[in-house]
């Protein structure tokens, strides 16, 4: 489990983020977020509003916000002091301590909003696991066609996983004519067959507490904000969700999680359609009460779920205490026990098939 210390102390919440980030294939990130826990105690408006978080600081992803706002400053170009260290060059990262609190006395005014809401993490990688959880799904009877329902959807990047070509473990889904191709790399077996006719959607609808507008470039340039700078091929996939928006907005509302599952839970539902709750990334930012209100209403629903009229429920979340990211999925009529079908790259970069 996670340590305790990492759930209810800024400190144990940062220490905890410098070795996720560093699990995960992100030195650079670690080595900024270790620097500002080392400047917490210093002076301004800025430290002084982290060191003493009200809230729970993991799940509020503090260091995460914190992380952004340094970051912001750099892809903006405001604080060019930190390009070397966002390069990760050797000189820099020695002194990251140095640069990251003169950067924090520099621009405190605009940091301070980066502590206003959480972060925003959308990355069409994770498509990728949903397509997969899909594929088994259809191979345990389920109909291959799909009503999706998204919380925690940032900019709705993954609400348009329609639109992209998955390639994974030598199955090929989606449009062989999409711009983009999404082929993580494959560990283990390959997932089941894509079944005749492929997959179908008949529906993308997402939810976020403060969606994102991908045509708006100060809202793009947040997102990119919380893109780790070492996996560059993000920023090249956000300027490809942000042109698809463009071109057809996703289906995307502002709303809180729990209220989003009730009300779409409560839709009439296709025969031969799979209605599914998916997320990535966010249920640690839910708290206690939002998900057991959500788990209350699918459980619920599961009862009702038919052959004609199934449930699932896929879900790519982080293990706190391994640092790994598993794909578990749920699926009624039946027990709707949860199967941990993969681990996967928090950002699409390799899938671990387990089945």
């Amino acid at each position: 489990m996670t340590d305790l210390a990492a759930t209810t102390d800024v400190w144990g919440a940062f220490a905890n983020q410098v070795a996720y980030c560093r699990a995960n294939g992100a030195p650079i990130t670690g080595r900024v977020v270790e620097s500002i826990a080392a400047a917490l105690d210093g002076p301004g408006a800025f430290l002084k509003a982290a060191r003493e978080w009200q809230g729970q600081p993991l799940a509020d992803a503090l260091p995460l916000r914190c992380a952004g706002g340094l970051h912001a400053l750099h892809l903006s170009g405001a604080e060019p002091a930190l390009a070397p260290l966002y390069a990760g060059e050797d000189a820099a990262m020695a002194d990251a301590e140095r640069l990251v609190a003169a950067a924090i006395k520099r621009h405190e005014a605009a940091l301070m909003p980066w502590l206003d809401g959480p972060p925003q993490t959308n990355e069409m990688g994770r498509s990728s696991s949903y397509v997969a959880a899909m594929l088994w799904l259809a191979a345990q009877g389920l109909p291959p066609r799909f009503d999706c329902i998204e919380i925690g959807s940032s900019a709705g990047i993954n609400l348009m996983m329609d639109r992209y070509r998955y390639e994974l473990g030598g199955v090929g889904v989606g449009p062989a004519e999409s711009g983009m191709r999404l082929e993580p790399e494959w560990r283990g077996s390959p997932p089941p067959a894509l079944p005749e006719g492929g997959l179908d959607f008949a529906g993308l609808h997402g939810c976020d507490v403060a969606p994102v507008d991908l045509r708006d470039p100060a809202q793009l340039l947040r997102l990119q904000a919380y893109v780790w700078p070492e996996h560059r091929q993000r920023f090249a996939r956000l300027e490809f969700a942000a042109q698809a928006a463009a071109e057809r907005a996703p289906d995307l509302v502002q709303a809180d999680a729990d209220a989003f599952v009730e009300e779409q839970l409560a839709r009439p539902q296709e025969a031969g359609t799979v209605r599914v709750l998916m997320h990535s990334i966010v249920w640690q930012y839910l708290g206690a009460a939002r998900q057991a209100r959500i788990t209350q209403a699918m459980e619920a629903a599961g009862v009702r779920a038919t052959a004609e009229r199934p449930l699932a429920w896929i879900a790519l979340e982080a293990n706190r205490a391994t640092y790994q990211h598993e794909l578990i999925v749920r699926h009624w009529p039946g027990t709707g026990e949860p199967q941990l079908l993969a681990r996967a790259h928090a950002h699409g970069a390799w899938v671990a098939w387990l089945e």
